[in-house]
């Protein structure tokens, strides 16, 4: 896995398709319609090579002129020669089994699908410093605002709850408008260092204002993305994709979760009473009857 600037990119290993992948799209300013392009790409690494423009302008949900504008921007002449260059550096066999996909239904594919993204994941957590670094900063934030709207609203909901646990002070920023920037200096005045944000698509423009405002106010802001090259990435520090799932009418989000638990357990390891306050809860939670088992 390489990174530039803060970022976390590749799915792995260097040498994988996906990371060449990553470096090839890396020091070119993409579009919108671009990124997505490029992170269609690099969750098809191994099939990408084979696909011709109309394949992967429907892999990606453009349209094929978009194709060829992504290849030109690249530096390459057209798509065919993009494609050439993609099978002599990224070299991969089709997925086994590829071609008997069309036999699973809509719901299996998701399914699977969400089984890709999580593999992706693992892979990328080959080299664990980036996660370990983002424990570490989230461990010394007091206080710890967790920042998710709309779509990713779940996800930093479901971080700060279990965070709230070992951490002494967590904030959920889940809901926007002109509170949000308030919220976010409150968080500077009482000594935060650092805010987390899960930022997944459609990404909000609130929330890339925000990310914007976090920095400018002197916060270290640590990502989780659905991809490096998603609209937050520019305002983030370190930043750790993991894929949606995009085979439903609405998207899933199974890695960015798995992800946010990675986060939790890194940050533990930051915070030397953390087994203690789970112990304590515990006890608390036993001596209330919270629980039914």
């Amino acid at each position: 896995m390489t990174r530039g600037n803060g970022t976390t990119r590749g799915n792995g290993t260097s040498d994988s398709p996906a990371a060449r992948l990553q470096a090839l799209f890396e020091g070119h300013r993409l579009t919108p319609t671009q990124r997505r392009i490029a992170h269609s790409m690099v969750r098809r690494a191994g099939d990408v090579p084979f696909l011709s423009s109309v394949e992967l302008a429907e892999l990606a949900g453009v349209s094929q002129p978009s194709v060829t504008r992504f290849a030109v921007a690249l530096g390459f002449d057209g798509y065919p020669a993009l494609r050439k260059h993609l099978r002599e550096v990224a070299p991969a066999e089709p997925a086994a089994g590829a071609a008997g996909e069309s036999t699973y239904n809509e719901y299996q594919q998701a399914v699977l699908g969400e089984i890709e993204n999580l593999r992706h994941l693992a892979e990328l957590l080959a080299d664990p410093e980036p996660v370990e670094r983002a424990g570490r900063l989230l461990a010394s934030s007091r206080p710890l605002p967790v920042l998710g709207l709309r779509a990713a609203s779940s996800q930093a909901r479901g971080f700060a709850y279990f965070a709230a646990k070992v951490h002494p002070d967590v904030r959920l920023l889940d809901e926007g408008g002109t509170m949000l920037t308030d919220r976010i200096d409150a968080a500077v005045r009482a000594g935060a260092t650092v805010l987390l944000c899960f930022a997944l698509p459609r990404h909000p423009r609130e929330v890339v204002d925000a990310l914007a405002y976090a920095r400018d106010a002197g916060l270290t802001v640590v990502t989780v993305a659905d991809s490096a090259f998603a609209p937050v990435a520019k305002h983030s520090d370190l930043l750790i994709p993991a894929a949606v799932g995009t085979g439903l009418a609405f998207d899933t989000a199974c890695a960015p979760m798995l992800l946010g638990r990675v986060l939790l357990e890194a940050m533990c390891d930051g915070l030397p009473d953390a087994q203690a306050r789970l112990e304590e809860f515990d006890a608390a939670a036993a001596a209330r009857g919270l629980f039914v088992e």
